[in-house]
């Protein structure tokens, strides 16, 4: 395939039909042409929709997509460009999160005072790879009715491409089931953190006194969940997803959050359930988020499974029983906690009104709990933010019981 490509009869002589640079390749065969930007190359990973119409840079950099390929179906995305500012890995050393992204419309200018670069650039240079100018209605549908595909994005700016050879790169790709993929996001070493949240006027600020110490364990830790801790007044240690629970007590914390990542829950949790374990069995107040609500539920005994389709974006309503209020929040995750394995020490907190999975947990018996969504609102809706004023009041509960019996 070529530049010089035949025009369609009719057409005025000097036109040249625009040469397509880009194909997403599923396992089945199906083969999608479209026009490339971002880096060049190819990706494999499982193809999601994504079904918020805002935060695409924060979506696009939240270590849970890691090992997947993004479809949004809102049509307009770059339109506001990308800054420094808004990105939520909170590693940067670690690899890019998502490893492609497909979108509907051209990419436009930006068109936002805090934008520092087109979207196109921003994407060149984290290495992810991207696709515009397809049906991704018809691709949404196609995950919607046959599940999440494997998949290969590459993209080629001389439209050359071998799709047998990216037809068989898709087929045999082994799929998230099985794969722990927190190593490759996780922290290498300890960190302090400090950073509050964004406002208008002084952009983000510094935490200025510490009531609580939080160790964070970090499968792909989002910033903004750091930052939400921090508001509120917690000292906040990250530590690397292979530590030990000995060498957290040993941080001397109030509280311990689980947090987001990427990957199969059952894969990171033969080496992540004991630990968790260990520190709940401590009374250790444990808050969980995506991820870390999922290894908390191993950690008891339950079981996750692997869902059809998932929950991507920022408009999924769920139900909270301990307030028999609906609150619409943002969703990533293709794992779900099978509520039907919980043990008679777990309540189901939160359930999803979209398909009726399990979004949230607490221990009747220990100061735990976790849910599915995504409280942080990076993006989203800040409906869940009273999830952080809950762990809290969690840890200030526990402080009070040991002066009591000191």
């Amino acid at each position: 395939m070529t530049g010089q490509q035949d025009k369609p009869a009719g057409t005025p002589e000097g036109w040249t039909k625009p040469l397509k640079t880009a194909r997403l390749v599923l396992a089945d065969g199906t083969v999608l042409e479209g026009f490339g930007l971002g880096a060049t190359g190819e990706a494999v990973g499982e193809l999601c929709f994504n079904t918020a119409i805002t935060g695409y840079e924060e979506i696009l950099t939240d270590p849970s997509y890691t090992g997947q390929i993004v479809t949004f179906t809102f049509p307009h995305i770059g339109n506001v460009g990308t800054n420094e500012e808004d990105i939520e890995t909170s590693n940067l050393a670690a690899a890019a999160a998502a490893c492609g992204v497909v979108v509907h419309a051209p990419i436009t200018d930006p068109s936002n005072h805090r934008a520092t670069r087109h979207l196109d650039q921003w994407l060149k240079a984290r290495g992810v790879i991207g696709l515009y100018g397809i049906d991704t209605r018809a691709l949404t549908a196609y995950i919607r009715d046959k599940g999440m595909p494997n998949a290969v994005i590459a993209h080629a700016p001389d439209g050359n491409f071998d799709i047998a050879a990216l037809k068989a790169r898709a087929a045999g790709w082994p799929g998230l089931v099985g794969m722990d993929l927190v190593p490759s996001v996780t922290s290498a070493q300890c960190a302090e953190w400090d950073e509050t949240s964004w406002d208008p006027e002084h952009g983000y600020g510094r935490r200025t006194h510490d009531k609580f110490h939080v160790v964070a364990i970090d499968y792909g830790v989002k910033r903004n969940i750091l930052r939400l801790l921090a508001d509120l007044g917690c000292g906040i240690t990250i530590v690397p997803a292979a530590t030990s629970a000995a060498e957290i007590v040993a941080l001397q914390p109030d509280g311990v959050f689980l947090s987001n990542g990427p990957g199969d829950p059952a894969a990171t949790g033969k080496y992540a359930v004991q630990v968790i374990r260990d520190l709940i069995d401590r009374r250790i107040p444990t808050f969980g988020i995506c991820l870390g609500h999922q290894m908390l539920a191993l950690a008891i005994g339950a079981q996750t499974v692997k869902m059809r389709q998932g929950h991507h974006g920022a408009n999924h309503p769920v139900m909270d029983f301990t307030t028999n209020k609906v609150e619409i929040v943002s969703m990533n995750h293709g794992f779900a906690v099978d509520r039907d394995t919980l043990p008679a020490n777990a309540t189901e907190t939160h359930r999803s009104l979209f398909d009726g999975t399990n979004c949230g947990i607490a221990l009747t018996d220990r100061p735990a709990f976790s849910v599915q969504h995504h409280p942080e609102a990076s993006p989203g809706p800040q409906d869940s933010h009273y999830l952080f004023k809950r762990f809290v009041d969690l840890m200030e509960k526990a402080r009070l019981e040991a002066e009591a019996q000191a």
